[in-house]
């Protein structure tokens, strides 16, 4: 079980320099940071990819999701 909580605290580790590199690129950090970034928003976008892909299903979250958008935003027009 120890091995499985140092993989995942590897893969958060990698997701937040990551995240890191991103803002620093944005910044405009050295070229290393810029690699980084590119390849962390790639990755990103896979991900964003194969999580649609996969979801026919999904479709019925995503719509109960939205409506929990728009209950959150009538209530910020109200203050």
């Amino acid at each position: 079980m120890s091995v499985i909580v140092l993989v995942l605290v590897g893969v958060l580790v990698l997701v937040v320099a990551g995240c890191v590199c991103v803002v620093w690129a944005s910044r405009g950090g050295p070229r290393w940071v810029r690699g980084a970034a590119a390849v962390t928003l790639a990755v990103g976008q896979l991900v964003r990819k194969s999580g649609r892909s996969g979801g026919k299903s999904n479709s019925g979250f995503d719509s109960g999701s939205s409506l929990g958008s728009d209950s959150g935003s009538g209530s910020g027009s109200g203050d």
